[in-house]
């Protein structure tokens, strides 16, 4: 085979292999056509399923059936995980039964999926609503800073922007007076207790200085000399008036006191009950003698020493 045969055979495979890859490439491309295709009719179908529920889930509410309208938009972003209308739809419903802190939080994942500017920029702008109602002026600040990103020209934005700057500094100056509030009264007490331990420790050095005084008068008092004293002088008995007074005294006490009974020895009050008891008993053996002699026995009887 010369070298001009193998050069028409060479090209004539070139050829060949073009047709072939030709070919693929439309068949892969028709194929891609189809996937695309049906991807775009199931979302088709998946956004008319979505919107279908989100509209029962507006006519609900319109009823003012909370519940339920809550449930179908729960189902429309169950369904469609990826619908940032679901989501910001079920943020406006909470938003408008003044549920504000269950509306951030679906504004917050309608921002995640949302797609266009003019998505983003409602969805930023009515988050920022809510956290101005839940009083958070610095979340609020910069939601309204992302819904100005993605639309700069809404002056509606703006203003609320303005008006949560405002909101945030006459927040932060009460926070700032009730500190500086705070201070003083810890300062004034403050000075109050150190006036108190200063008194406490003046009273205290004065206390000191008048028990320093005390003893001092003391110990000059100890050194003067006592008054003599003049002799008392006895009386008829020879005693001092002093100790007849006291024998006196202890005289008339030991009258008016019983005489107690010295140990092993009877008492005047036992001494009487005693011959109370030996009375009696006579007694009742005189009796017992003069009932015998009525009777005429003979009864012999013993003294009673």
């Amino acid at each position: 085979m010369n070298i001009k045969n193998k050069m028409q055979n060479f090209l004539r495979i070139q050829l060949i292999t073009s047709h072939i890859n030709l070919i693929l490439m439309g068949f892969f491309l028709f194929v891609s056509g189809l996937q695309a295709q049906s991807l775009q009719e199931n979302d088709k179908k998946l956004n008319r399923e979505t919107n279908k529920i989100l509209k029962n889930a507006e006519e609900e509410l319109g009823e003012n059936d909370f519940s339920s309208a809550e449930a179908s938009y729960r189902k429309a972003v169950s369904k469609n995980e990826s619908s940032a209308t679901a989501r910001y739809n079920m943020a406006n419903m909470y938003y408008g039964k003044e549920k504000p802190a269950q509306a951030t939080s679906r504004y917050k994942q309608a921002a995640k999926v949302a797609e266009t500017k003019e998505d983003k920029h409602d969805v930023f702008h009515n988050m920022g609503n809510s956290y101005m109602d839940q009083k958070k002026y610095a979340e609020a600040i910069g939601a309204y800073k992302n819904a100005l990103r993605n639309n700069p020209t809404d002056e509606q934005t703006r203003y609320n922007l303005a008006l949560a700057k405002k909101m945030l500094e006459k927040e932060q100056q009460e926070n700032k007076d009730q500190d500086d509030k705070k201070d003083d009264q810890e300062d004034k007490e403050k000075e109050k207790e150190d006036q108190n331990k200063d008194k406490k420790e003046d009273d205290k050095g004065e206390k000191d200085k008048k028990d320093q005084g005390d003893n001092k008068e003391n110990e000059g008092g100890d050194k003067e000399k006592e008054p003599k004293k003049e002799p008392e002088k006895p009386d008829d008995k020879g005693e001092p008036k002093d100790q007849k007074e006291q024998k006196d005294e202890k005289g008339e006490q030991e009258k008016e006191q019983p005489q107690q009974p010295q140990p092993g020895q009877l008492s005047p009050q036992q001494i009487k009950n005693l011959l109370e008891a030996m009375n009696n008993e006579e007694k009742k053996v005189q009796d017992k003698i003069n009932a015998e002699k009525a009777k005429g026995a003979k009864t012999k009887t013993a003294k009673d020493w």
